[in-house]
């Protein structure tokens, strides 16, 4: 099967198990998955630098808050892809 991927696990206990991913699949998950990386990356080094240059505890507060908020809004619609995604893959699995 060109479309089956086997992982280093899969052998253990005398049992084979293998996972399908389509070939479909396989390059949004990848880019979903790297997008939300890069996201959690920038909003780390946004709130470090908020965290070391403000001197005023509320208003550091109020501005993490909003990076904060930001950011869950930034990753919302790709976690929904993901889980759009993870459906489909279970679908095609049963």
């Amino acid at each position: 099967m060109a479309d089956t991927k086997f992982h280093k696990d899969e052998f253990s206990n005398g049992a084979h198990q293998s996972r399908i991913y389509s070939p479909t699949f396989q390059p949004l998950l990848q880019s979903l998955l790297a997008t939300l990386a890069d996201l959690d990356f920038d909003y780390e080094k946004e709130r470090e630098k908020l965290s070391n240059t403000s001197p005023d505890t509320n208003i550091k507060i109020r501005a993490l808050e909003k990076l904060k908020t930001r950011h869950r809004e930034r990753r919302e619609p790709y976690i929904q892809q993901l889980a759009i995604l993870q459906k489909r893959m279970m679908e095609l699995r049963a």
